[in-house]
Parts: structure tokens; sequence; C-alpha cells
């Protein structure tokens, strides 16, 4: 023992586990195989819809990508990492976020016989980084198209296509009129520069009751607020609105203030003080004559009764981002000063204030603006679930609509992209020399995993239309040649109007490529079990089993 050579020597501490070389490989190419299998069911307009419960017993049902995973808690590291890329494609594109976990995952799966043969992990690298470069030049030059995005009926024709694979497909045509509407109210140039904020600026307000139907675009904003006092008008046309980020209330003290009185009129004189304060700021708000204040703190009962003798109408308590929305709306200005308020700091762009009653609680409206650059999207539906499900089919669809506003580029949807790169890679293949080729091939396999996921969705015979759509795409000129989702079958793709953002797709390719590339570079995973004691420890693997039954 002493001697040294016979006893092993521990670097590591022993509670942790270590796994490297070719296992972890391996390891790494089936967590993604297995988080691809677990979405894979949800892409096309044939898609099936998953129910997740979460640890407090809610339940989510859905078939966007993002929303499913995000439910499911798994301990692979690799796995977690794929989890990871669909919500950057959510953020980054706001659609793709199913195809983008099965196209990583096929990626994964078609370098598992290379890494078996032997072959460098640095080799494959190499060869799908050149494929990547190659399929996004292929795509912008060949196989892309110009649309004008003035034009609506081309642009609600895009929006269907996203519309199309989610549970809104029903009211597709209204969806996509929301979305459309939506995202040209928040659209902003400035400096040659186009901003649009559909996060801040295209609230959805979720109304539950009614009809789906009667969803629509305000040209204005909505509130879940009340008026302030029963007396104030409920109903006000072309108002002049004024917007404070300040109390009507008497100011209390930062820090603990103590007073001392030595006679009975002083404590009168207090309270008269604070009654002149209150009073002060009401009169620097009345002489402007606005009709309606909305304040993001509260409003004394006694500053209510100086502005309802006034006959302005109040709300309070207002979120600072609604706030900000009703000034985009009506052209206010939110002062942080009653002494401070200008008579441009007003905004009179809104044509209607009022307050309506749905179901058992109230809601303001501040509609009929001129020239909104906020709005709000009042969605109704029969129970939460829907709607929740709708809101995230249409923030999907307000995103896909940015996408094509801000890169007005087109490329042909339902797998007909797919098909079109995957020949043109397999030609450009043949120009690689070295072993690097086969990897780079490989890629160009791997994409066909789109078309084919569409015809197995839809129930269609896969190798009879996948073999029939490859002899299509043998010729360049067809490259608008794609699976109908809805029938299996393979169609023009200008025929069936189905076209997607060149922005998304080209962010699908990059994401699943460069984070297969990434798991492959691994060949090491050191992972340290926590300590009993730590409260971490348990609470983190607790939920494994069952959620990832569920989303199974």
């Amino acid at each position: 023992m002493k001697y040294g050579g016979s006893a092993p020597v521990l670097v590591l501490n022993q509670n942790t586990k270590r796994e490297n070389g070719k296992k972890v490989q391996l390891g790494n190419v089936a967590a993604g195989k297995m988080i691809a299998d677990v979405i894979r069911t949800c892409l096309g307009p044939r898609a099936m819809l998953k129910m997740l419960m979460d640890p407090m017993g809610g339940i989510v049902m859905t078939n966007d990508g993002n929303a499913i995973l995000r439910e499911i808690t798994v301990q692979h590291p690799a796995a977690k990492s794929m989890i990871e890329i669909s919500r950057t494609q959510d953020e980054e594109v706001g659609d793709g976020t199913t195809s983008v976990i099965i196209l990583a995952g096929e990626m994964m799966s078609v370098a598992e016989p290379f890494l078996q043969q032997q072959m460098h992990p640095t080799l494959i690298i190499s060869a799908y980084q050149q494929a990547m470069e190659d399929m996004l030049q292929i795509m912008k030059e060949k196989f892309s198209m110009k649309v004008d995005i003035t034009n609506r009926d081309e642009m609600l024709k895009i929006l269907k296509s996203c519309v199309g694979t989610k549970f809104v497909n029903r009211w597709g045509d209204l969806a996509c009129q929301i979305a459309y509407d939506a995202v040209k109210t928040v659209s902003l140039d400035e400096n040659g520069r186009k901003e649009i904020d559909i996060k801040r600026y295209a609230k959805v307000e979720k109304v539950p009751g009614g009809i789906i139907e009667d969803s629509k675009v305000l040209n204005g904003v909505m509130l879940n607020k009340d008026v302030t006092h029963p007396k104030m008008k409920r109903r006000i046309e072309n108002p002049r609105i004024l917007l404070l980020d300040c109390s009507l209330e008497y100011k209390k003290g930062e820090s603990q203030t103590n007073l001392e009185m030595s006679q009975q009129h002083d404590f009168a004189r207090i309270l008269q003080m604070e009654e002149e304060y209150i009073q002060r700021i009401c009169e620097d708000i009345i002489q402007f004559k606005p009709d309606l204040i909305f304040t993001e703190k509260g409003i004394s009962d006694l500053a209510q009764h100086f502005l309802i003798k006034a006959n302005i109408t109040a709300i309070r308590r207002v979120r600072k981002s609604d706030n900000n929305r009703i000034a985009r709306a009506c052209g206010a200005t939110i002062v942080n000063r009653t002494d401070e308020i200008r008579e441009e700091d007003l905004g009179t762009g809104a044509g209607l204030f009022e307050v309506q009653k749905f179901g058992d609680e109230y809601f303001t409206f501040v509609t009929e603006c001129k020239d909104p650059k906020a709005c709000t999207i009042l969605l109704r539906g029969a129970s939460k679930d829907i709607l929740n499900e709708v809101e995230r089919n249409l923030q999907d669809a307000m995103n896909s609509a940015r996408n094509v506003m801000i890169e007005p580029l087109l490329v042909p949807g339902g797998g007909a992209i797919e098909m079109a790169l995957t020949h043109a890679l397999t030609e450009k293949a043949k120009t690689i020399t070295g072993v690097q080729q086969w990897p780079y091939k490989a890629v160009a396999t791997a994409l066909e995993v789109i078309p084919r996921t569409l015809i197995q969705n839809c129930g269609g015979n896969t190798i009879r239309t996948l073999t029939a759509l490859r002899a299509k795409h043998a010729d360049p000129s067809n490259f608008c040649w794609g699976i109908d989702g809805e029938k299996g079958t393979i169609v023009d793709m200008n025929e069936l109007g189905v076209w997607d953002a060149f922005a998304v797709k080209a962010q699908t390719y990059k994401t699943a490529l460069e984070t297969a590339m990434l798991l492959l570079r691994i060949d090491d995973i050191v992972s340290g079990t926590k300590k009993a004691e730590g409260s971490e420890g348990h609470g983190a693997t607790a939920p494994t089993g069952p959620m990832e039954g569920g989303g199974d």
C-alpha cells in the first residue's frame, strides 16, 4: 500500500459520480433523442396536445414545444440544455419551438453511428459547422422570396400558416387579424430603426366568459380597475387624460418622526395642514381641467372629494406597465409631481373612456384612440385553460408577424424548404473530400425529419410520400413542393399558401445545429451528489418521476 502504485489515487470527492469518453457521448445522444420523442407528435396542423400537471396541481394543455418542456423536470444535463434551446427559440423569434427540438434531436441521432465507428467528435463538429453555413447561405440566396409587408392579405396568409398548427386553428382568420392588427399598432419607426415591442405594449387580457368570436384588438387600452368613488362618471367622451406617478394623499415621513404638542389646538393645526396639503395638490391638478386621472399610487378620501366636486374621474393603483401603455395610446406624459404638470402633458388622443362590467368584475376601457402606439387584446372564452392556450398561440402569431416585418423574407413551409436543402446539401457533399463528407451528408438526411414527422402525425404513408417528395425535389425548380399537413399528400406550397418567415427557419437551424455541436463536444460529466441535509437536494429531484411520465 505505502509504496504507491497499488492503491488508486482519489482526486475527486467520493460522493461525486464521473462518466467519461464514449459512454457520455452516446448518453447525450440518447437524451437528445428522448426529449425530441416527447415533442415529436406536436408538429404540424394535425398536432396532438399534451396535458401536463405541475406539482401544485395546475393543468397545462398545449402543443407549444416551449410550454411543454418548461413543465417537465429532467435530471440529465444534456436533456436540460435541450430544454433551454426551446426557450431561446421562444424568446428570440417566438415560433418554431417544436421543430427546433425535433431537429436538434435528429442531428444528435445521426451522429451516433460515426461515434460508434470511432470517428473523432471534432471532425463531426467541423462538418456540421460547414453544413450550417452552407445551409443558411443556400436558403437565403436560392429559396427565399421577398414579401410586401404593407399588403394585408399577404401578411394574413403568412400568419395563417403559423396559426394553422395550433389549437386556435378553428378561429384562424380571427386569430390572424388580431395578431396582425396588434403588431401593426405597436410598430414604431424611429430614425430608420423599426421597433416592435409586443411584450410591453400589446397586452393580452383574458376574461373568462363569452365566446372566442368576441375576442378583439382594442384601439386603446383596457385595465381591470373601477373608478375610486361611485359618484364619479363611468363614461366620458373625448377625455382629457392626466397620468400621475405620485400619491394623492398625505405623505408620511420616510424615517420615523415624533411630534411634541404642548397645546390642544396644535393637534387640530397638524390635521389642518394635512388637509391643506391635499387641497393644494388637488388644485394643482384641477387648474388644468382634466376629465380623467390615472395614478400609480393611492388617492385619499379627501382628495376624492375635491376631485368629484371638480367633476373629475380618478382611477388609482394602476400598474406601471399599464400606465406606460395608456401614455402610448393617448399621447399623455406620466407626471411625477403635481406642481410640475404642463398643458402638453395631458393626453387628448383617446375618443372614449368607459367602465364595463364582465361577470363580477369591472373593466376600464380607454378606446377610440387617434393613433395608438399600444393596444390591448381582449380574449374571451369558455375556461381559463382554453384562454391560456389561445394566448400562447397568439403570442406565436404576433412574433411571426414581427419577424416578417423586421426581415421581410419568406421560405416555403410544410417541410418544403427542408427537402430542398436536403437535396442541395447532398449534391454539395459530393464535392467535399475526406471523411467529413459523411457527417455533412448526415446533416442533409437529418433535415428530412420535419417532412417525415408531418406525414406521420396525420397518419399518411411515410415511405411512399417521402420518396415521391424526394423525386420532386430532384429538379431544383420544384423547391416549393412540400407536405400538406392535413392530408399527408405532397403539394405545391404556392397553391396551399403555407409560408414561413426566413428569420424563424434560420434561427431554428442555427440553434439546432449549434446545440448538437455543443453536446457532441462533451466527453466528461462529473456530477456531485449534494449533502443529505441540503434542502435543495430533495426539492430538485422530487418531481422527476411523475412529471416525466406526464410529458411522454
